[in-house]
């Protein structure tokens, strides 16, 4: 389609996107009648697929009875049950549920909450935060700041708040020889540890990380014992821990939140994605009692606010979300179907020349891709080898989510994959059939 016919202002303004017309289970259709199976659920989001009867049903009740409220003058009912849901599933000292539009709202609103949590405690001389390279955490100019991803946050450098960049935990790039996964996970600690200390400890808010690594590197799983090790490193100076798992959160890993994999439990979490699964946007920040106890006590509100907070038809389809999640079992669905894939794709890759990892837990996966497999060498970033997998796995109506700058921001190619919990063993088996034939495609034409 040509960039004459349309009026919307497109991600890529060069070309005009196919046309998504319908949308049932793992698939997508457009307006040529081409099917796609939606095999990283847009960006992690359609955790239930597509057009799932009792959520539209859940959306349609709401409307009928009430579409809007601002959160300024009402709160709602769909909105109160859906936190006294989120709570009483949330990782250990969570009291309250902020509602936002989207990860990135998310965000912005842990950010907000954690520096506002130091100038009602007094110490207000507390301003900075410490995330990791190559992460991403939204889009938005705070979002954009904290995260580590380069190419995204070049043309907005000179806008953005100083923040300090640690290493991610990345064991496929940066765990050295002979160093355990365990020693690793403490040499990371350590290096945050000492950032906190070179600011000046009483100068810092909090540590902001992925659980998993998400869209920037391509799902880095964290070693075991490196998030109790950041737990006792922020506890130790009086820094918050943020985790963000707008992309890894809501039961896309195998359990509701991530972070109880690696028994830990934050002062903010911020989830989004599989919490609406697409269904209308929405998102929130889980927020540990003793912030919301001092905020109460002290000016008595939070200093943010947007007009579509707490939108009570989104409220509504998140809820009906969790609720599909817990009626069928979907976790533990989400566990077997990623055991699945897992061998899968281990049996068809692991002595491809090109695939350098594969990584990931439950339906959330990462493939990346070298130019040598022994050296680890990345391709020419001039290549795009990425852009060319995302062509040719389209025109084989396959939907993945591939991304380049891997390594550091410019070097380096990785797809990733995040289907709907639904995926059947034969639709994971055609996902793999049809990426590797992509992933083929777009390399021999390198």
């Amino acid at each position: 389609m040509t960039v004459a016919s349309t009026h919307v202002f497109h991600r890529q303004l060069q070309r005009k996107p196919p046309v998504a017309v319908s949308g049932q289970g793992v698939y997508l259709t457009d307006a040529q009648g081409k099917s796609y199976i939606d095999a990283s659920g847009g960006a992690a989001v359609s955790c239930l697929g597509h057009g799932h009867p009792d959520v539209l049903a859940a959306m349609h009740a709401q409307i009928d009875k009430l579409a809007y409220a601002h959160t300024s003058f009402f709160t709602t009912e769909v909105a109160e049950v859906l936190a006294d849901k989120l709570i009483a599933n949330a990782p250990e000292g969570m009291s309250h549920v902020y509602f936002v539009s989207g990860g990135s709202e998310a965000v912005e609103a842990a950010l907000k909450m954690a520096r506002q949590y130091f100038v009602e405690i007094g110490q207000p001389q507390r301003s900075h935060f410490i995330a990791r390279r190559q992460s991403y955490h939204g889009n938005t100019l705070g979002a954009l700041a904290i995260g580590g991803n380069q190419w995204r946050r070049e043309p907005f450098a000179p806008i953005l708040i100083p923040v300090t960049h640690v290493s991610p935990c990345y064991p496929y790039r940066e765990q050295q020889a002979g160093e355990t996964p365990v020693q690793y996970g403490l040499r990371l600690a350590k290096e945050l540890e000492d950032a906190i200390l070179a600011k000046g400890a009483d100068s810092v808010i909090a540590f902001v990380a992925e659980t998993l690594g998400g869209a920037t590197a391509g799902v880095l799983v964290p070693v075991p014992g490196y998030f109790k090790a950041v737990r006792e490193v922020c506890d130790r100076y009086g820094v918050l821990l943020i985790l963000d798992e707008v992309m890894c959160g809501m039961g896309r890993t195998g359990t509701l939140h991530a972070c109880e994999q690696e028994g830990v439990s934050p002062d903010l979490l911020t989830v989004a994605k599989g919490l609406g699964g697409g269904y209308q946007p929405i998102g929130a920040v889980l927020a540990q009692k003793k912030i919301v106890d001092v905020m109460r006590a002290g000016s008595g509100f939070f200093h943010h606010g947007h007009t579509y907070l707490g939108h009570a038809i989104a409220c509504a389809a998140a809820l009906a979300v969790q609720q599909v999640f817990e009626r069928d079992q979907l976790l533990g669905q989400v566990r077997e179907r990623g055991d699945f894939l897992q061998r899968l794709m281990h049996e068809s890759w692991d002595k491809h020349p090109h695939v350098g990892d594969i990584r990931g837990r439950g339906l959330f996966w990462g493939i990346e891709l070298v130019q040598e497999r022994a050296s680890k060498k990345p391709f020419d970033p001039a290549r795009n080898v990425h852009v060319r997998i995302k062509r040719e796995a389209m025109a084989r109506g396959l939907m993945v989510y591939p991304m380049g700058g891997t390594v550091d921001g410019r070097y380096g190619d990785h797809v990733l994959l995040a289907p709907p919990f639904i995926s059947s063993e034969a639709e994971l088996t055609m996902v793999v059939e049809r990426l590797g034939s992509a992933m083929d495609a777009a390399i021999a034409a390198v």
